[in-house]
């Protein structure tokens, strides 16, 4: 009995140590999406997501290393920063490296249920430091802007999860043109059947942060996760959306099946029809 109490505690222990060291490294993916053959009107969009300060292993120092020498046109950050007050100096750091990247069209943030846990004068602070270092942020609103001669509508929809999300408000002054879509929970896809948008970048799945062998725990987090769409890119109703696996944790700081996922997405600033939609 005690030989194999020994083995598993040991097993365990190996588990967690090498869950943990799975959040030191992030993969990065690059994705090019509605292109046309010929088409040189581009945006490349780093996007981050669910940075979860708490339990954060990838360092601001990292995270700049890996991006310093990318073209970086505009910066999406999907929610869930934190959930604690003395979590908010954390931040700054990474704000810092999003200044020194000079993403030409700015960075935008909207928010996920952790950054909600706080209260109202905290939840306040985060909102104000995003702002003080250079970023947007969009509940339940739209940033109209020209990018190459293109208009495009950055639509910020507020947490889903939290019950949060307004898409009247959020589309009202949408105008026309090109519709890039921002938003923490990705299961709002599933009620935007009369809402258009070109591209939707999303997180909060973690890729099921412990995806093994199944992540079972996800199931309560929504339809999608049933539809097994969990992560990476995908269709609804011919829309193309990507869930981000996120830059952190939640709860515990290891990953089984999962990455820590930095993503530069080169999306072409001309929708396409219906008939030329693809993902290269």
């Amino acid at each position: 009995m005690f030989l194999f109490v020994m083995i598993l505690s040991a097993i365990i222990i190996f588990f967690i140590y090498k869950g943990n060291r799975n959040t030191y490294e992030a993969v990065f993916n690059r994705l090019t999406v509605n292109a046309r053959h010929g088409d040189h009107s581009f945006i490349h969009i780093l996007h981050l997501s669910d940075l979860h300060l708490e339990n954060l292993s990838i360092s601001p120092q990292y995270l700049y290393d890996k991006l310093k020498d990318e073209k970086i046109d505009l910066i999406a950050l999907t929610g869930d920063f934190l959930d604690r007050k003395r979590s908010i100096p954390k931040l700054i750091p990474y704000l810092e490296v999003f200044q020194k990247l000079q993403p030409a069209y700015g960075v935008y943030a909207v928010f996920g249920n952790h950054d909600y846990v706080l209260r109202k004068k905290n939840f306040q602070t985060l909102k104000e430091t995003l702002e003080k270092y250079g970023c947007i942020t969009l509940q339940n609103e739209t940033r109209t802007i020209d990018i190459k001669g293109k208009t495009v509508n950055i639509i910020g929809i507020d947490d889903f999860s939290t019950k949060r999300s307004d898409l009247p408000k959020a589309y009202a002054k949408v105008k026309n043109g090109l519709n890039l879509v921002l938003t923490h929970d990705p299961n709002i896809v599933l009620h935007m059947k009369d809402y258009h948008f070109d591209y939707l970048l999303s997180g909060h799945f973690h890729g099921g942060q412990i995806h093994w062998p199944k992540p079972y725990h996800l199931v309560k987090m929504g339809k999608l996760v049933r539809l097994n769409m969990i992560k990476g890119y995908h269709e609804i109703d011919g829309k193309p959306f990507y869930i981000s696996e996120g830059l952190g944790q939640t709860a515990v700081n290891i990953r089984v099946g999962s990455t820590p996922e930095i993503t530069i997405h080169t999306l072409s600033l001309t929708p396409l029809s219906k008939q030329e939609k693809q993902v290269i």
